[in-house]
């Protein structure tokens, strides 16, 4: 399931939010929350363990906070608090995490979990392990609520979970959670392990199975040509249809549409509706005599050059019966070649077969594409297109085939909108890190109001005998706060022009990149680049392009006499240009000069 990774971001662990996890919970206060009236006592507390516990068993997906004020009962601040953060942290990850709702739904029912732990616990609530757990979520990002087997492998560990939680609460401790996380990153090792063989083998059989779909639409968009409208005698249709039709799909299978053998067969398919058909045949009699002759044997010879193997006996004396009474002119018995379309189905279509555009395939091979709304969506990869027959082949990411879809009929639905690509995840840690740094910036800010306020009662309290010392306490206050506010725009500021300084860097290194790539691009066969000596005192080489290989995107140059071969990949060369190493002299003074113009805006960047 490598294909469901995203490219790795360094995201804080659980002791990096340890701190600021402490001091919302502590320190935050959120309008409309069943907060206690003053301190409290331990033992006037109630215990929410048992009714989170049965949340969590019944799955239900409504909020912690709502539940504690369902209730009648008196909960401290730090569970209130405890139950909010949790709400935060899972209804952000509900809406950004890019799962399957379905998926996102039952992870986000840890709520429950979090809150307890974390009234406990606090920060060490979110451990390294389970961390690291839920961000492995990502390979899941396939997943589809199908009612497959697959499908039900992750609901199952799903179930299993439940049962993990219902014992830490249960026991008291987050050991079980804990084992559960591991237990399923193990089982993910494994799964990995086995989803190279499962790919390879599934691209094999499909490949074969979408080579076989050519030959037999191809032979039978030829048969069809052939026979349409068509009135032949029966034998020579049954012929055709119970054994020609097996040649040219076997044909087709060997060599393809261009081959021998094909080309062959198809001549010969063209024979027998001539020589069947009274309207083409007999207005040419010395033809027909000709044709008598020769059609016999080419049929055995073809026959046994395809399938290694001689017609067996008698397979022709119907044809040779059609022939000798159409060479005594005798009235031929004629029938429709082909009965219905449902007997024989067919489309020409493939007689005109082109292949889906390279280009084109190449940027969204290996992408996740999604169909549908909300929990009633499904979910798909693009494993590899099968080139015989212009069809993607789709894949739940781990190797399983979901089914097939003609280029065609993928292009149509992706500018439809019915198909598209999938958003980018977002990984709990970065969820669980935004939201705590979010949390945590309000919490001061609450703190910082509380202690102001605070402070000036007590500068109105001594205002009767120390009003020079409050003004002074005041003004300082004021001072701090204005410094304070103008050390936050100078940082602020500080980092949105560094930022605009990195953007406009890379800006100008993929312009630079574009020119150096069109410039390769632009050699033509023939045209001449040079290569920078590898050690000082020795002279650029000159070479010129012999060979172009699209399939491969290399480039083959030679030198003047032909000799001295080297090769070079595309973005090979495109970085030699880049660093000045080789030089295309086509156009090397137009891309000098642009390079020129982008090194100078990159200075005047820095400046």
């Amino acid at each position: 399931m490598s294909q469901n990774r995203q490219k790795p971001r360094q995201l804080p662990t659980g002791k990096a939010v340890s701190g600021k996890i402490g001091d919302v919970l502590a320190g935050i206060r959120v309008p409309d929350l069943p907060y206690p009236a003053g301190k409290l006592e331990a033992d006037a507390v109630s215990d929410w363990r048992p009714l989170l516990l049965s949340c969590w068993n019944e799955q239900r997906d409504e909020r912690v906070t709502h539940v504690l004020r369902s209730v009648h009962l008196i909960w401290s601040s730090k569970q209130v608090n405890a139950a909010y953060i949790a709400d935060r942290i899972m209804d952000v990850f509900l809406k950004t995490s890019g799962l399957h709702p379905d998926l996102s739904q039952r992870i986000a029912r840890l709520r429950f979990f979090f809150a307890w732990r974390m009234n406990l616990d606090g920060a060490q609530t979110f451990s390294d392990t389970i961390i690291s757990w839920l961000d492995s979520l990502q390979e899941w990002r396939g997943w589809s609520n199908t009612g497959g087997r697959s499908a039900r492998v992750l609901l199952d560990q799903l179930d299993a979970l439940i049962i993990a939680v219902s014992g830490s609460f249960e026991t008291g401790t987050i050991e079980p959670v804990e084992q559960f996380c591991q237990q399923w990153q193990d089982d993910l090792a494994r799964r990995n392990a086995q989803v190279g063989k499962l790919r390879a083998r599934l691209l094999e059989t499909e490949q074969g199975a979408a080579r076989q779909r050519r030959a037999d639409q191809t032979a039978r968009a030829l048969i069809g040509r052939a026979l349409q409208g068509r009135k032949l005698p029966p034998a020579i249709s049954k012929f055709i249809l119970d054994h020609w039709y097996r040649l040219l799909k076997q044909a087709i299978w060997q060599d393809g549409v261009d081959g021998e053998a094909c080309r062959h067969g198809s001549k010969l398919l063209e024979w027998l509706v001539w020589v069947g058909d009274p309207s083409l045949s007999d207005q040419d009699r010395n033809r027909l005599y000709h044709v008598g002759e020769q059609i016999g044997d080419r049929i055995l010879d073809v026959w046994q050059r395809t399938f290694r193997l001689p017609l067996a006996a008698g397979t022709l004396d119907g044809i040779e019966e059609v022939m000798v009474a159409r060479l005594r002119g005798e009235p031929a018995e004629l029938h429709d070649a082909l009965a219905s379309s449902q007997a024989f189905a067919w489309d020409g279509a493939w007689l005109g077969f082109t292949g889906a555009d390279v280009g084109a395939v190449k940027e969204v091979e290996g992408e996740w594409f999604v169909e549908g709304e909300g929990r009633s969506e499904q979910r798909r990869y693009f494993f590899a297109l099968l080139e015989d027959t212009a069809e993607i082949l789709w894949t739940n990411g781990a190797g399983v085939k979901q089914g097939v879809q003609p280029w065609a009929e993928f292009k149509a639905a992706c500018d439809k909108g019915s198909l598209r690509p999938l958003p980018r995840l977002t990984p709990f840690g970065q969820v669980l890190s935004e939201t705590v740094e979010l949390l945590a910036k309000v919490s001061g800010k609450q703190r910082r109001q509380r202690e102001l306020a605070a402070e000036q009662a007590r500068i109105r309290a001594e205002a009767l005998r120390q009003e020079r010392a409050q003004a002074e306490a005041a003004r300082r206050a004021e001072e701090e706060a204005r410094e304070a506010e103008l050390a936050r725009q100078r940082a602020v500021a500080e980092q949105q022009r560094l930022e605009d300084e990195r953007l406009e860097q890379e800006r100008l290194l993929r312009e630079q990149t574009l020119i150096a790539q069109k410039q390769v691009d632009g050699i033509q066969l023939g045209g001449w680049i040079v290569v920078a000596p590898d050690q000082d005192g020795d002279e650029p080489v000159r070479l010129k392009l012999a060979v172009r290989i699209n399939a491969s995107r290399k480039l083959v140059f030679v030198d003047r006499l032909g000799l001295n071969r080297r090769e070079y990949r595309d973005e090979a060369l495109v970085e030699g240009v880049l660093r000045g190493q080789v030089r295309v002299l086509d156009s090397s003074a137009e891309f000098d000069d642009a390079l020129s113009r982008v090194v100078g805006r990159i200075r005047v960047g820095r400046n």
